[in-house]
């Protein structure tokens, strides 16, 4: 994705003398923090109330894909968005994205089954990736270089407050009101980021000169595109499969082996060509440093969609006391990331010591539920590996710009994010698929269920501290081996 050139207040200014909340920047800042704070709420809100809406929609053996399936739709829009905000400017892209995210989530919040409020979380989830990736470009177009970094520092802040109380109020809504407020309330305030954002985007071109190959582009979010519907498509057989409740499983197994099949092999295919080459089997040097982020966001993130519900089904949590545990673990990566920032260690250390006490706490969980542990035990281990998230993630993309020749940074760059995306997406849909598997006739898995899908995600993250073991720059030897 290029930056579009020639607006009135991009490149034309440099200074910001005026400050982000002057008159010409005002609406705009505004408007775009509305759009990440609403982002950031409806990320943090969901997982909260998810015992809740599966318990009265049925979903309980669908339950990952509520969250697997909103990834999968981010990353094909965030795939596709790149090259056509490079073709036509941000506006379509970002008024698209405000607009499917308006919709899905009104979709959610008046679903009266767990499908259609599945099928509500993918088009919140095509208009996160197509909105998020058209915010950057307005940021580059409209801001004057000096005020961008400022807007970025101000986009972190703007999910401190969701991550601090997104959680306990979603659960205080589930639990005294209504689960659809957490999605029916924001709904509004798109429409109010829609409303201050659109006098200044609506005089926003396409760039005068886009860089690079279109051809390159299109091919790019074709391939994203495809990943993100073979993955999807894999992801639904798998759990349709392990449904107990499904009527798939026995009328039409067939159909779904060769749905499950078919969308695997689509998925095969078009990854190499969007993830760095070497990153699988995490080769020395940025691959090893993509492969720590895809590990690191499996086991994360695929945990974080169970910590809820062990708290709600195994412990009898209210869902307001039970989303504690996600404010944890988001005070945990505020603190991480200041303890990166603060380089009190050599940088790829970090890439050692986060994944690594991410695996730990996973296994301590694994043990704390299975023999029934205090629950503040499971939320301190939450917060110590969002702590170890905080270390990893930020160092991450510090090394990945550090190990990138200025030519290859955007792609690079690029390929850091899909990696991200897919390890969310795998540690979603595996830990939702196993869960299903486990489910007796709609009926949660005991303790030891939950403790197994806790032990099982500490296993990807043990192999991102291996991982982060690689993660400095290859010898002259061993460049001059990989090139013969």
């Amino acid at each position: 994705m290029t930056r579009g050139r020639g607006s009135p207040a991009g490149d034309d200014v440099d200074d910001g003398a005026g400050g982000l909340l002057s008159p010409p920047y005002r609406a705009l800042v505004v408007g775009l923090l509305a759009i990440v704070t609403c982002g950031a709420f409806e990320a943090m809100a969901v997982t909260t109330a998810m015992p809740v809406v599966a318990a009265e929609l049925g979903g309980q053996g669908s339950y990952g894909l509520a969250f697997s399936l909103f990834l999968t739709a981010s990353m094909a829009a965030t795939a596709a968005a790149g090259p056509w905000c490079d073709a036509r400017g941000a506006r379509p892209a970002l008024l698209t994205g405000l607009a499917l995210m308006f919709s899905g989530l009104v979709l959610g919040g008046a679903a009266t089954d767990f499908g259609l409020f599945t099928l509500g979380r993918m088009v919140s989830g095509l208009g996160a990736g197509s909105m998020i990736v058209a915010v950057y470009v307005v940021i580059g177009h409209a801001l004057p270089s000096a005020l961008q970094p400022v807007m970025f520092g101000w986009f972190s802040a703007a999910w401190v407050v969701p991550s601090l109380v997104g959680p306990y109020v979603s659960g205080l809504l589930a639990q005294h009101v209504s689960w659809r407020w957490p999605f029916l309330g924001v709904a509004p305030i798109v429409l109010v980021a829609v409303a201050l954002v659109w006098p200044r985007v609506r005089s926003l071109g396409p760039p005068a000169a886009p860089e690079g190959g279109g051809h390159d582009g299109r091919r790019r979010a074709l391939r994203g595109a495809a990943l993100a519907c073979g993955v999807g498509a894999t992801q639904w057989a798998l759990v349709s499969a392990a449904d107990p409740g499904s009527n798939l499983r026995s009328d039409a197994p067939a159909l779904l082996a060769a749905v499950g099949v078919a969308g695997a092999a689509l998925a095969v295919l078009s990854v190499p060509r969007l993830i760095l080459a070497g990153t699988w089997v995490a080769r020395r040097g940025l691959p090893a440093v993509m492969a720590v982020r895809g590990l690191i966001t499996f086991a994360f993130f695929g945990s974080e969609a169970f910590i809820p519900l062990i708290l709600v089904n195994r412990y009898g949590l209210e869902p307001s006391i039970a989303g504690l545990a996600l404010t944890g673990g988001a005070l945990g990566w505020t603190a991480g990331s200041f303890a990166q920032a603060r380089s009190w260690l050599p940088r790829r250390l970090y890439l050692v010591l986060g994944p690594a006490a991410v695996a730990a706490c996973l296994a301590a969980v694994a043990l704390s539920v299975g023999t029934q542990a205090t629950p503040w035990a499971i939320a301190l281990c939450w917060f110590v590996a969002g702590a170890g998230m905080g270390l990893s993630m930020s160092t991450t993309s510090v090394l990945t710009l550090e190990l990138s020749d200025a030519a290859e940074r955007g792609r690079n760059s690029a390929s850091l994010q899909l990696a991200d995306m897919l390890g969310g997406v795998i540690g979603t849909a595996g830990a939702g698929t196993l869960y299903a598997h486990m489910l007796d006739s709609g009926s949660a898995p005991g303790a030891a269920g939950f403790a197994l899908i806790a032990a099982v995600l500490s296993v990807p993250a043990l192999f991102g501290a291996l991982a982060g073991l690689r993660a400095h720059a290859p010898s002259s030897a061993d460049q001059e081996a990989r090139r013969a």
